[in-house]
């Protein structure tokens, strides 16, 4: 179809001052259209919807997922009573029971209050013992807003408090790892220089304990154009390596091993994910791949020695070869076994392979159609548990439960979160729409049993459709309550669509190259001849048809609302990308190259701009009712490109545009399990009011 295109200026640009994120100007802003925004939405209706998203959240019956590491299960933990968070840990066997006791590591809530400084959990880097010794020191990451930038602080679990005098890396966009008891390899922002045009570390160095940052010795190094520079130990016994990569872009990377004093490239395409087990050596390939006369297909799963392959040997076998309805999306070794998680037809299936059986396969049986499973190892060092998995199952209409298994045996039920809504009332379908060139694209529906197929019924339509991410089924109490639950007056409830687009990982890197850059249109074509499709089958219309996306997402749905705005009546835009002229100079754009082109190349500008909907927007344009959402600290998109649109749109006088900035939140849009719940409610509050009339 023809795109209407605006080649404004960025020099015309009238809203370029809403770019200084923390200017008082700005801000002002923000908070006079807030204040428009939280009186229209935020009514006693409002309030209870939110609690009921709340509860959820903060639920106390939910999963706590853990990671083993020596004879503990660490778990980090929100609810009610603890809003920033607690980390803790117990055993097996404490942990497989009604009533865990929970031995308290670090209350984040208390550290803020006697810090002065609200943190955010970003996780915790476990050092690997002496043989035989527990675990006992730690890296903990903690951001100071939520956004990307986080401090790394040694922490000891003999004595649950921060190691005096230890590591401490000041707050950064960093990439940090153990080089050993007394090291660490850290790529951090060293001052000018030190960081590429992506915002992340170009520069790793080894950082000695008791010695200064600012003069620790430089272990490795990349372009300032390339995305990203990182350095990671390896600590496998009888295999301890230092392995750095060189990203390049989203999609390309060098690795190199540390070899007599120097980095030696492991010489595979620039585009294929590879990883070091043990002796093996993985490669994926993203493309289609020929050495020494044979090619390996796009997305498929290669295994050979590494000393062999460094030796010159290419004769790889291969585990995993991807057909038209099959991709493979994660692997995860057990002592014994390697264990493929795949989707066909977006449903998940699990194959275990055994390398001692040249490479045999079995199919684990527990993967129910129209369901998301994933298997990974519990801990593949472990003597008595290496061949022990983890098993993760849910369904849109299954709450998730937690598994856990030994390959050769079976697996048993460890934890199953509650329902949160009466999923007897819907039912589950997956239809496949066909888009402009031809190709069928599937999408999930939620819907009532008795749904009537008269166009009648609201409905949210959610997709993503980029950097090769999947969207497969999942539980969620806070659909169900947001918007599965709710009541037209004629007695009408909720439907929710979630679209499979090319520029996602469903089918594998095929799926994802077929909208990158001059392609993009085939993700925004896919997911409009879903919408096509809903109306066609009488499951919706127009002006009953919501659509929301966050990121990517949200420049996706941005694309809705500037070039199909007549098949939507509401649109919820959240942390996205909208101004694709700006967007390589806006935070961590830089690195988006890869994803959707450069837009200082006039020759890629060309097709840029049909697919930013900044420069897309129009006086003369009838467009759906829009929410767009930020958050102020969201140091990944930021929040500069939602603030622009939205202030375009009422200087344009299009009617009914609401926004709203979070003071916080990074980019998810919320720091705790309290503002996730509004961020929620008021997505949902808008769509629902703005497709119902009552808006």
């Amino acid at each position: 179809m023809t795109h209407p295109t605006e080649t404004t200026a960025t020099a015309d640009d009238p809203f370029l001052w809403l770019e200084d994120i923390y200017a008082e100007k700005g801000l002002e802003w923000v908070r006079a259209e807030n204040a428009l925004t939280e009186d229209a939405l935020l009514t006693p209706g409002f309030e209870a919807r939110e609690r009921g998203i709340l509860e959820v959240l903060d639920s106390t019956d939910r999963i706590p997922m853990v990671g083993k590491h020596g004879d503990f299960y660490y778990n980090f933990w929100r609810d009610a009573e603890h809003r920033q968070g607690i980390w803790r840990r117990t055993t097996w066997d404490s942990y497989a029971s009604d009533a865990p006791a929970w031995e308290l590591l670090l209350d984040v809530d208390a550290l803020s209050a006697a810090e002065g400084t609200e943190w955010v959990w970003g996780g915790a880097l476990f050092l690997r013992p002496a043989e035989g010794a527990p675990h006992e020191r730690v890296l903990v990451v903690l951001s100071p807003d939520g956004g990307d930038a986080a401090r790394y602080r040694e922490f000891s679990l003999a004595t649950l408090d921060f190691v005096d005098g230890g590591f401490d890396i000041p707050t950064a966009k960093s990439r940090i790892g153990w080089a050993g008891p007394d090291a660490l390899h850290v790529g951090t922002d060293f001052g000018p220089g030190s960081m590429t045009s992506s915002s992340y570390p170009r520069t790793v160095r080894t950082l000695r304990r008791g010695g200064d940052l600012a003069s620790a010795e430089q272990y490795f190094e990349v372009d300032v154009d390339h995305m990203m520079a990182l350095v990671a130990h390896d600590s496998t016994p009888g295999f301890e390596r230092d392995i750095a990569v060189d990203t390049i872009d989203f999609y390309t990377r060098r690795t190199y091993l540390r070899q007599d004093g120097g980095w030696h490239l492991i010489e595979v395409p620039e585009d294929a994910s590879i990883s070091l087990h043990r002796e093996w050596l993985i490669v994926r390939p993203r493309t289609d791949w020929t050495t020494e006369g044979t090619t390996y297909r796009a997305g498929s799963l290669l295994v050979i020695g590494l000393e062999s392959f460094l030796a010159g040997g290419r004769s790889f076998t291969t585990v995993f070869s991807p057909d038209p309805s099959t991709s493979l999306q994660s692997w995860s070794w057990t002592r014994d076994y390697l264990l493929l998680n795949l989707l066909r037809d977006v449903s998940s299936e699990i194959r275990i392979l055994d390398p001692g059986k040249d490479w045999s396969a079995e199919l684990l049986d527990a993967c129910p159609p129209l369901h998301s499973v994933d298997a990974y190892a519990v801990d593949d060092e472990d003597d008595a548990a290496g061949n022990d998995y983890w098993l993760i199952a849910t369904g849109f209409l299954t709450p998730s439960t937690l598994h856990r298994g030994t390959i050769g045996g079976e697996h048993t039920s460890v934890k199953s979160s509650p329902s949160y809504f009466d999923e007897d009332r819907f039912t589950v379908e997956q239809h496949f729409a066909v888009s402009d060139d031809g190709t069928r694209v599937p999408y999930f529906q939620l819907a009532p049993k008795d749904l009537v197929l008269d166009g009648g019924n609201p409905t949210l339509l959610s997709g993503y459709g980029g950097f090769e991410h999947s969207m497969t089924p999942a539980y969620s109490g806070v659909i169900g309550r947001g918007w599965l639950e709710r009541t037209t007056e004629d007695g009408r409830q909720g439907v929710y669509v979630l679209a499979n687009i090319r520029g996602g990982g469903e089918y594998g890197p095929q799926w994802h190259h077929a909208a990158l850059h001059a392609n993009r249109h085939r993700a925004y074509e896919d997911f409009a001849a879903i919408a096509e499709d809903l109306m066609q089958r009488g499951v919706t219309s127009p002006a009953l048809l919501g659509c929301t996306g966050r990121s990517n997402g949200g420049l996706l749905v941005g694309n809705m609302l500037t070039t199909y705005p007549h098949l939507f009546g509401a649109i919820s835009c959240g942390v996205p990308l909208l101004d694709m002229r700006r967007y390589t100079k806006l935070s961590a754009g830089y690195s988006w190259i890869a994803e959707y082109g450069d837009p200082d190349k006039p020759e890629e500008w060309e097709y840029v701009q049909t697919f930013s909907p900044y420069h897309l927007l129009r006086d003369d344009v009838a467009y759906p009712k829009t929410l767009l959402w930020t958050a102020t600290s969201d140091d990944r998109v930021g929040p500069v490109q939602a603030r622009k649109m939205a202030a375009k749109m009422k200087d344009l006088g299009i009617g009914d545009v609401w926004f709203h900035e979070a003071l916080e939140g990074g980019h998810a849009g919320a720091a705790d399990n309290r503002q996730a719940a509004r961020m929620h409610a008021m997505s949902f509050e808008f769509l629902w009011r703005a497709l119902t009339g009552s808006l």
